[in-house]
């Protein structure tokens, strides 16, 4: 059994900071790339940033020069450092894992969270 368990959501006014946090537990035998995703309300699910075992990153121009994503891999979380943010970075934050799991026989594939809201209001 394998879970991802987003958290570090919550309500903050523009330009403030949050840190979401992005934890993978369970039967791991090891973690390749993890991800951060976003969907608005009315909006197609998109990609905010991803991070490689070897912490290659990649990030939305949207979010460019503010947000910051890193890794743990001793702990098997991942985190999103959010500075200066706007309403329009309101959304379900989903976080996931490419991942290799103790299962017999050996089976890659992709983990997903169930999301935590972040809502950027004055």
């Amino acid at each position: 059994q394998v879970q991802v368990v987003e958290s570090g959501g919550g309500l903050v006014q523009p330009g403030g900071s949050l840190r979401l946090s992005c934890a993978a537990s369970g039967s791991i035998f090891t973690i390749y790339a993890m991800g951060w995703y976003r969907q608005a309300p009315g909006k197609q699910r998109e990609l905010v940033a991803t991070i490689t075992s070897d912490d290659s990153t990649n990030y939305a121009d949207s979010v460019k020069g503010r947000f910051t994503i890193s890794r743990d891999n001793a702990k098997n979380t991942m985190y999103l450092q959010m500075n200066s943010l706007k309403p329009e970075d309101t959304a379900v934050y989903y976080c996931n894992a490419d991942l290799l799991a103790f299962t017999i026989p050996r089976t890659r594939r992709l983990y997903w969270g169930q999301g935590t809201q972040v809502t950027v209001s004055s």
